[in-house]
């Protein structure tokens, strides 16, 4: 059996020289080993457009060395143990070459350009340490035929005689790139036939070209170690971002709900989904009261005013969060396994430009004022189409690009195409706008100009409500639930009674993607006390038994905040779904039982013994919740406790402590309904 270097998996970043190791073989097959790599590396190209002398030079010398090996293979000799020796640090070379021949060929081209001298230095030193192991190799020693000794002594001059070849035109095209970033950070906008000669002798010479450049940058300042280095990564991101839009126009607008409809659609462990956004944690931080959420949302519930802990209620003693780094290497395991790319926040924020880079903010400027232009003179909707995606695009990247885009007036230009019309006709290009101001509402100053830009917020509910494609009601509805994060905005939209129409129809009837979104911005309108009684009126609590068996984790949460604050009418309300809440004890997921077992515990105390009867004629009810006494969180366990107290007492006929409230709120409701009718 011989080894690869296939032995190694594929990864985003490949192994360090130091890591690689000999294989465990002698004689033979250590040399049928090194047969097969030699030929491995010989049967590669060279790099294109970059370094091809050197990477030329260094796979002819694994041609050679693949004669001698295959000779050897042929025709034994006596193996001394310097000639085992030998060839185990052969071998480490030579899977270090490849590697490093692939790698500079699969990555970035831009990144290599500002480190292909860097780069020679490596190809020359591999070569100095072939030499240096064909030195130690016993020639003399051993049998060879006359034209093999011949070979081996060509090989050997050819790695003695080598030096560090650096190409002046790669050493020119580097001197230019830097030039043009020093000229960028001043905010002088690089001239567009200088910037395409750069490009075409890089070979980046169209759209896809250039994202795919742009993936290759993002995934090395994931490599990169010292800030620096990111700082430059971040910089050459910005140039190609800008040269993709003013050199190739815009890419092929593409949807990603088959993205989304994969990631939401995985069975996600309950221990790994946020209590507040029920979305797979990226960074998993503790808060005072022992919970842990991700840390972009326990964020926003802070800075947006609140000082309690969302799932205990209890006042926070302090709000200094704590990475849960056990369980944040759990999750990038369980990601690892399912496939998933797990793009933690400490990664997003490097990619995203926490690393802040002069020229990479110019850059962006720039290419915003570019599109941004283009767009207001954009004469049909499919010229739009392309120039919306890339903003679109530009928009997921960074608070910088986001505020560039806000400050530079493009809202009012988006608003224009989220009508019927547009959706009508080229439904993608209502997707691509209404999803562009989605993520500009991500950076806080841009949710104040959405809802005080004319007729943004109006356009966003209309695309709610009759939007051309499920995706755009979708991100329709994930808009409004970005916008809701400011409490201000959140009464606001609470008292528009199509946002809660819409919101409830598309949780109802759409796609399970579409229905989580819905969902979602439904449990943070919830937040307000003053919209839950619109949520009731509006039949929030027959939609979320409706849903609850496609998405009960979502459902469940927003019918545990209806009934805690939604008082006397929303109790009376939830009788309905006391026996979904029963089933859901029995097989929901951890989150689910810990919300449903919250949410009886709130209907049967104010509710009365007509809800507490109502849970007791469920069958087995009793050791249901006794199971639940002894798994799950410690908040489910306190509460199960309390619930089956509760059924105690009132199987005793000790059920004086709880207000009869069923009556008292439906004659509230019928109230209400005769007011509304009058009114």
């Amino acid at each position: 059996m011989t080894v690869t270097p296939q032995i190694f998996p594929p990864r985003k970043r490949r192994p360090s020289a130091g890591v690689f190791i000999a294989p465990n073989f002698f004689d033979l097959k250590l040399v049928q080993s090194l047969l097969i790599l030699s030929q491995e590396i010989s049967s590669l190209k060279p790099i294109s457009f970059l370094l091809k002398r050197n990477s030329l030079s260094i796979i002819r010398k694994a041609t050679l060395l693949a004669i001698l090996f295959d000779d050897l293979l042929r025709n034994p000799i006596p193996f001394l143990s310097s000639t085992l020796l030998c060839f185990e640090e052969m071998y480490i070379v030579l899977q270090r070459i490849k590697t490093l021949i692939e790698d500079c060929s699969n990555g970035s081209r831009m990144w290599l350009l500002i480190q292909t001298e860097s780069v020679a230095c490596s190809f020359h030193e591999l070569t100095l340490e072939l030499s240096t192991l064909l030195d130690i190799f016993p020639a003399e020693q051993v049998d060879l035929s006359e034209d093999i000794h011949e070979l081996f002594i060509l090989i050997r001059k050819q790695c003695l005689q080598a030096k560090v070849f650096l190409d002046p035109s790669d050493y020119n095209l580097r001197h230019q790139v830097l030039t043009m970033l020093d000229r960028i950070k001043k905010e002088i906008v690089p001239d567009h036939s200088k910037l395409a000669e750069i490009f075409d002798k890089l070979g980046l010479r169209n759209s896809s070209s250039c994202k795919e450049e742009i993936e290759s940058l993002e995934d090395e300042v994931q490599n990169q170690i010292d800030e620096e280095s990111e700082s430059e990564v971040v910089a050459l991101i910005g140039l190609v971002r800008y040269a993709k839009c003013v050199l190739y126009g815009a890419s092929t607008p593409i949807s990603d709900h088959r993205r989304r409809k994969v990631v939401s659609e995985a069975i996600i462990p309950s221990d790994f989904r946020c209590p507040i956004s029920l979305e797979l944690m990226r960074d998993p931080v503790v808060l005072a009261t022992g919970q842990t959420y991700d840390r972009e949302s326990i964020t926003l519930w802070i800075e947006s005013g609140h000082n309690t802990c969302p799932k205990t209620g209890q006042t926070l003693a302090h709000s200094n969060l704590i990475p849960h780094l056990a369980l944040k290497n759990l999750i990038g395991m369980w990601c690892r396994e399912q496939k998933f790319p797990f793009d933690t926040a400490e990664n997003n924020q490097k990619v995203n430009g926490a690393v802040r880079n002069k020229a990479a903010i110019e850059a962006a400027k720039m290419t915003v004022s570019f599109l941004v232009n283009k767009l207001s003179l954009s004469q049909s909707f499919e010229a739009a189409n392309g120039v919306v995606y890339e903003l679109r695009s530009l928009a997921k990247t960074n608070s910088d690009s986001r505020a560039s885009m806000a400050e530079a007036g493009v809202i009012p230009l988006l608003v224009r195409y989220l009508g019927s019309d547009v959706g009508s006709e080229l439904p993608n290009l209502q997707v691509n706008a209404v999803t562009t101001i989605l993520n500009l509402s991500i950076l806080e100053a841009n949710k104040t100009r959405i809802m005080e830009t004319d007729g943004a917020i109006n356009s966003v509910i209309e695309v709610l409500r009759s939007g051309a494609t499920w995706e755009a009601k979708a991100n329709a509805a994930a808009a409004l639930f970005s916008l809701s994060g400011v409490h201000s905005y959140r009464k606001r939209l609470g008292r528009k009674t199509r946002v809660i129409k819409g919101l409830m129809d598309l949780a109802k009837s759409g796609n399970k993607c579409s229905k989580k979104d819905a969902l979602m911005a439904i449990l943070n309108l919830a937040g307000d006390r003053e919209t839950v009684g619109r949520l009731v009126d509006a039949g929030v609590v027959e939609m979320v038994k409706e849903v609850m068996n496609v998405l009960p984790e979502e459902a469940v949460a927003i019918l545990e905040v209806v009934v805690k604050r939604g008082g006397v009418v929303a109790i009376a309300a939830a009788y309905i779904a006391i026996r979904k809440l029963g089933m859901l004890l029995r097989e929901g997921s951890d989150a689910a039982r810990e919300s449903a077992v919250a949410t009886l515990v709130t209907i049967c105390r104010k509710g009365g013994s007509e809800m507490v009867g109502e849970l007791a004629a469920i069958a087995g009810i009793e050791r249901i919740i006794w199971e639940m006494m002894s798994s799950g969180t410690m908040r489910s366990r306190r509460k199960a406790a309390t619930l089956l107290r509760i059924l105690r007492r009132w199987a005793a006929g000790l059920d004086g402590e709880f207000v009869d409230l069923h009556t008292t709120a439906t004659a509230t409701i019928s109230s209400s309904s005769r007011v509304a009718l009058a009114s």
